[in-house]
């Protein structure tokens, strides 16, 4: 058998484009119980350009519709040839447990982004605090493992918090990352120990006292927060009150501030003499749009598929190019400025002003 693997410089490869490419498995690895990380590479000869901290959607066959869901990446961008997810199974998990139970090495699946905000690179500082929960630590270790690679002395308090010592995951890796971070110091905080669990840190829930005992100077940091809406919540009173200045303070999650606007309840075959008409390049169709659709309502009723997760304009999931027209678009952050100054448009919180042309 030819084992032979051709090798090119990155330079020589072209960026992985998710209208394009495929993710192909290549390892699913247990870190924790029921928390895995599945790691792909492209399914052609491509590499990995994101930010630390940025998150993709899968698209997973789980049934006769596919499920979407948006997961951080936990790998760095400094390793690009490769790209990995650490997902935690709840009771009520459809896909993750269906990404537990079928995703295997050589399997293909399609996959939207990378995108997101959550960034040291986006929002930089002298010195910083990670704070996380469970498998918010995610996209922590993603920043952690980039500096690492790049800026080893970066000056990082590193708290993780999570249910008992076995369920804290990479700790094993942190704890050597921390032998050549000089200036990475970690603090795990527990709520339980089991009787068999040799433990001598912190146990109980986050708060200022145990914030402080592990970073003195927290008020003098940049601080990036990720976990359960709970747990953010809770760090985020806990900071205000105390006058932080909440400018430096930057959280992850996958709801919106503010609850969405809702989208408009519009039949699929309400008159469209006062709407807009749609023209879907790559599917090349014409679709009406009644007054007061999404371009994602529309989309769908015409038969064209858009990728679309979240659909409240915070995952970017649904993230497509306006060739031509005017959309009023309301969206939760989902997309960039640079995004929208090159065309870009969220189709489930955009509105046809005009007639409009969109490449899907």
């Amino acid at each position: 058998m030819n084992m032979a693997v051709s090798f090119q410089h990155l330079d020589q490869m072209q960026p992985w484009n998710d209208r394009l490419h495929l993710l192909e498995c290549l390892s699913a690895t247990p870190e924790a119980p029921d928390v895995m990380t599945f790691t792909f590479r492209s399914d052609r000869e491509n590499w990995f350009r994101y930010l630390p901290g940025q998150f993709v959607t899968l698209e997973l066959p789980t049934g006769p519709e596919p499920a979407m869901r948006t997961y951080t990446l936990s790998s760095s961008p400094s390793r690009p040839f490769s790209v990995a997810v650490t997902v935690k199974a709840q009771k009520d998990s459809v896909g993750t447990r269906w990404m537990f139970e079928n995703l295997k090495p050589g399997m293909r699946i399609r996959a939207y982004g990378p995108v997101g905000d959550f960034s040291h690179v986006r929002h930089p500082g002298e010195k910083y605090l990670f704070l996380s929960a469970g498998s918010g630590i995610t996209p922590m270790m993603s920043m952690t493992r980039y500096m690492a690679d790049t800026a080893p002395l970066s000056d990082i308090t590193f708290i993780n918090c999570s249910r008992s010592p076995s369920d804290i995951i990479f700790r094993s890796e942190l704890e050597y990352l921390a032998r050549f971070m000089p200036s990475l110091d970690l603090g795990f905080i527990v709520e339980q120990c089991g009787r068999t669990d040799l433990w001598s840190g912190l146990k109980g829930r986050i708060d200022k006292a145990k914030i402080a005992l592990l970073a003195h100077d927290f008020m003098e940091r940049t601080i990036f927060c990720c976990g359960p809406e709970v747990f953010m919540e809770s760090v985020r009173s806990m900071l205000e009150a105390h006058g932080f200045d909440m400018s430096r303070y930057h959280q992850e999650s996958f709801l919106p501030a503010e609850a969405p606007t809702p989208l408009a309840e519009v039949s699929d075959d309400a008159p469209a003499e006062e709407g807009t008409t749609i023209r879907f390049s790559m599917a090349g169709k014409d679709a009406a749009c009644a007054s007061g659709q999404t371009i994602l309502q529309a989309a769908r009723a015409a038969g064209v598929r858009i990728g679309a997760a979240c659909e409240s304009g915070l995952c970017g999931t649904c993230r497509v190019m306006k060739l031509s027209g005017e959309v009023e678009m309301s969206h939760n952050g989902g997309i960039l400025d640079d995004e929208i100054d090159e065309g870009y448009i969220l189709a489930c919180c955009s509105r046809p002003k005009t007639d409009v042309e969109i490449e899907a």
